[in-house]
């Protein structure tokens, strides 16, 4: 089972992912770069665009198994509380890639966060100096001014633009060879997820004259925190916008027309979400038995919603705790260790437990 071979890959509709070794593998890096054709020849899935560039840019593939890990750890950190939980694997199951086979809510935050996933993790590793192709901003050099007064460009400014310019050659490019409804929808959501990665580059300065009076400011960009896009686009599923194809096929319109026109910065979908309640191989789902639920919460969590309505198991644990925390002066906080016990609340499993495909 190619899967579970370390450094062996597998792809996915949107983006290419692979089981990426420890960044410290560099036997696997070295052989990676030293043999890039026949590295990249031999990615199942990929399109001749994206094999052109690997082969061009190999050092760049371990950046964006990077960011393949980061945007699948935040997707399942924003999904945290949802039957569907971003949970890429079980079992050597693609169920991810299912998922990116219906046009739902969810394919379209996937979509967006990997797309994201991409720029982030290019863009950082032009900052560092892992790529021959780019490095910090060319562009941020010399004197500027801001609302605070004049400033000197200095130290590495993230470079998002070719974190952009590589991700969407990258990512759209098995988009790009179709022309229907689903490959303008991931396209928009694509897009969307670049952007949002630029919405949160920040301008950072350092101080420079006699006890920091800032009489000069040396200043660059640099992005913020992976979490604060996931944040924004998970606001922005929630409010992702319906549509339809318009009559000539160029582009899509709001399926209700009391809702506003989408935005580039929207998430779109066509399909309406499953339940996810029960496992399901067609839409990617892996039910909810046996998922933890929260007892007392009137959320997504609760074990009402979670559990869709087939009740739950309790079960008595007893686990070690941090407790009677106090901070002594200065600076140091210490805590006994607690023994705790307490009622672990998980999902009952249907009657048939099996499998439901539909091929």
């Amino acid at each position: 089972n190619m899967n579970f071979l370390p450094g062996i890959w597998w792809s996915l509709p949107l983006v290419l992912v692979w089981a990426t070794p420890p960044v410290t593998s560099s036997w696997w890096y070295m052989g990676a770069v030293g043999s890039s054709r026949v590295m990249c020849d031999n990615v199942p899935g990929l399109v001749s665009r994206q094999r052109q560039l690997c082969r061009r840019h190999p050092e760049a593939m371990l950046s964006i198994g990077r960011g393949v890990a980061a945007w699948t750890a935040e997707c399942q950190h924003q999904f945290r509380r949802h039957r569907w939980d971003c949970n890429a694997l079980e079992r050597g199951q693609r169920l991810l890639g299912r998922v990116l086979l219906r046009s739902s809510r969810e394919s379209a935050f996937v979509h967006a966060i990997s797309s994201a996933g991409v720029v982030f993790a290019i863009t950082r590793a032009c900052s560092q100096g892992e790529l021959k192709s780019c490095s910090c901003d060319p562009k941020k050099k010399g004197a500027a001014k801001d609302s605070k007064g004049h400033f000197d460009w200095g130290g590495c400014s993230d470079n998002i633009d070719y974190g952009i310019k590589f991700a969407r050659a990258f990512v759209d490019a098995k988009e790009r060879k179709g022309k229907d409804a689903r490959a303008l929808m991931n396209l928009h959501n694509n897009r969307a997820g670049r952007k949002a990665v630029k919405r949160f580059l920040r301008q950072e300065c350092k101080c420079h004259g006699v006890s920091g009076s800032c009489t000069l400011r040396t200043c660059w960009l640099a992005m913020a925190d992976f979490r604060k896009t996931g944040d924004y686009l998970w606001k922005k599923y929630n409010g992702a916008i319906q549509v339809v194809m318009n009559q000539d096929g160029t582009g899509f319109t709001v399926a209700n027309k009391k809702f506003k026109k989408p935005t580039k910065n929207d998430l779109v979908y066509f399909e309406s979400s499953p339940d996810y309640c029960i496992r399901d191989r067609d839409v990617g789902s892996l039910g909810t038995a046996g998922r933890v639920c929260n007892q007392t919460s009137r959320g997504m969590d609760s074990c009402e919603v979670m559990c869709c309505g087939r009740g739950y198991d309790t079960s008595r644990v007893s686990r070690m705790t941090k407790c009677e925390c106090k901070f002594h002066w200065c600076c140091a906080v210490r805590c006994q260790d607690c023994l705790e016990v307490v009622d672990i609340h998980t999902c009952k499993a249907p009657k048939s437990a099996g499998w439901i495909s539909r091929t």
